[in-house]
C-alpha cells in the first residue's frame, strides 16, 4: 500500500522537472530583448530574487510555520550563496559575455559536475549506467546545441562565469537535498530567496546599476516579459526544483537540464505559429529529433540507474 504514494510522487518529481525546464526553455525566447536593452544583468537578477522572494513570503504566511533548527541555518546561508546570489550574477554576466551556443554546452556539464560531486559532498554512488547515461544526454544536448545555434560572439571570461555557474548550482543542489528531508519546499525556498537578497543588498554594483536604469523608457511588453522571468523562471523553477529533490536525486534532478536545447527549438516553433516569435519551422530536422531520443535515453538511464542503485542499498 505504501509503495504507490512513493510512485506517485517520484512520478509527479519527474513532471516537475519537466515543467521546470520547459519554463527555462521558453524565457529564453520570451525574455529576448530585457537584457542588456532595458535592464543590465545585476539589474534583471536583483529583480527577479526580491519579486520571488516576496512571492514566497506571501505563499508562505498561509501555511503552517516551520521552525528552523539553528544548525541548520549554515546551509540555508551556503544554498542561498551557491544557488542564487553566486549561480544567477555568473550565469547573466557569461551569457552577456559569452555566445549562446557556448553557455548550451558548457549547461551540459552540470549533471557531470553533480555525479562527481555528489559522490564527495553527499557520498552518492558512481555507476557505470549512471555515467553512461549522463554522458549520453551531454552529448544529444551538445550535438542539439551546435545543430540548433548559429549565434556568434564569445570570450574566455564569458566561458569561464558559465563554467562558474554550473559549479555553483551542483553544489547548491547537493546542498539543498538534506533540507528536503526535514522541511517543506515552500519553507526552503522561502529562507534560501531571504538571504540571497541579501547578498545581493550587499553587493555594490546593484544600486550603482539599478538607480541608473531608465525604468520610465521600458514599454508594457517588457514589463510583462519580467514578470514572467520573475514568476515563471524564478518563483517556479526554484519551487518546483527543490520539491524534485525531496523525492529524487541530485544526479537525476540535474540530468533534466539537457532538455532544454530541445525545448527552446518546440517552442521557437509553437510560438511562430502563435504569431509572438520569428518563423523557425526549419529548426526541426531528422538529426535533430535523432539527438532529441539520445537526451531522452541518456536522462531515463540515469532516473533508472540511481533507482537500481537504491533497490541494492535496501537489499
Amino acid at each position: 500500500m505504501s509503495s504507490q504514494p512513493n510512485r506517485n510522487h517520484t512520478f509527479n518529481a519527474h513532471i516537475s522537472l519537466f515543467l521546470v525546464n520547459s519554463l527555462y526553455a521558453a524565457g529564453h525566447i520570451i525574455a529576448k530583448g530585457v537584457m542588456p536593452n532595458y535592464l543590465t544583468p545585476t539589474t534583471f537578477i536583483f529583480f527577479r530574487i526580491v519579486g520571488a522572494t516576496i512571492l514566497f513570503w506571501t505563499i508562505k504566511s498561509f501555511l503552517p510555520k516551520e521552525k528552523i533548527e539553528k544548525k541548520d541555518y549554515k546551509r540555508f546561508f551556503i544554498c542561498a550563496l551557491f544557488g542564487i546570489t553566486i549561480n544567477q550574477l555568473f550565469f547573466f554576466h557569461g551569457l552577456n559575455l559569452s555566445s549562446s551556443i557556448n553557455s548550451g554546452i558548457i549547461m551540459t556539464t552540470n549533471p557531470i559536475l553533480v555525479v562527481v560531486l555528489g559522490y564527495f559532498i553527499i557520498k552518492e554512488k558512481i555507476t557505470g549506467l549512471k555515467l553512461f547515461g549522463v554522458a549520453l544526454g551531454a552529448i544529444g544536448a551538445i550535438l542539439l546545441t551546435v545543430s540548433g545555434n548559429t549565434a556568434k560572439g564569445e570570450s574566455f571570461l564569458g566561458d569561464l562565469f558559465l563554467l562558474i555557474n554550473s559549479i555553483s548550482y551542483a553544489i547548491y543542489l547537493l546542498i539543498a537535498k538534506p533540507l528536503m528531508q526535514k522541511y517543506s519546499p515552500i519553507t526552503v525556498m522561502t529562507y534560501v530567496f531571504t538571504i540571497g537578497s541579501i547578498y545581493m543588498l550587499l553587493y555594490p554594483p546593484t544600486y550603482i546599476d539599478t538607480f541608473s536604469t531608465d525604468f520610465s523608457s521600458i514599454p508594457s511588453e517588457i514589463w510583462l516579459k519580467i514578470m514572467y522571468i520573475i514568476i515563471g523562471v524564478t518563483f517556479f523553477t526554484y519551487l518546483l526544483t527543490i520539491y524534485a529533490l525531496k523525492y529524487l536525486s541530485p544526479s537525476v534532478s540535474s540530468s533534466y537540464i539537457y532538455f532544454q536545447p530541445m525545448l527552446v527549438i518546440v517552442f521557437a516553433y509553437v510560438f511562430y505559429y502563435l504569431n509572438v516569435s520569428e518563423d523557425y519551422r526549419n529548426t526541426i530536422t531528422i538529426p535533430k529529433i535523432g539527438y532529441m531520443l539520445l537526451i531522452f535515453l541518456g536522462v531515463w538511464i540515469t532516473s533508472y540507474a540511481t533507482k537500481r542503485n537504491k533497490k541494492s542499498l535496501k537489499a
